[in-house]
C-alpha cells in the first residue's frame, strides 16, 4: 500500500485496536490484544502480556 492511498477500514475491529505503520503494516494495539484475551506468543509490538520474542 502507498503513503497516499487511504487506509482500509478493516471489518469487525474498532480504530482503537490497530494502525497502520508508514510502510503499510498492520500493528495490533495492547486494546485489541487485551480484548483478544490471550497471548499468540508471535512477540506482537504491543503485547501486554510480556511476551518477549527470543533473539536470534
Amino acid at each position: 500500500m502507498l503513503p497516499h492511498q487511504p487506509r482500509k477500514k478493516i471489518p469487525g475491529l474498532a480504530d482503537e485496536d490497530y494502525y497502520y505503520t508508514p510502510e503499510g503494516f498492520v500493528v495490533f494495539t495492547e486494546a485489541y490484544h487485551l480484548k483478544r484475551g490471550y497471548c499468540c506468543r508471535n512477540g506482537c509490538r504491543h503485547c501486554p502480556y510480556g511476551y518477549k520474542k527470543k533473539e536470534k
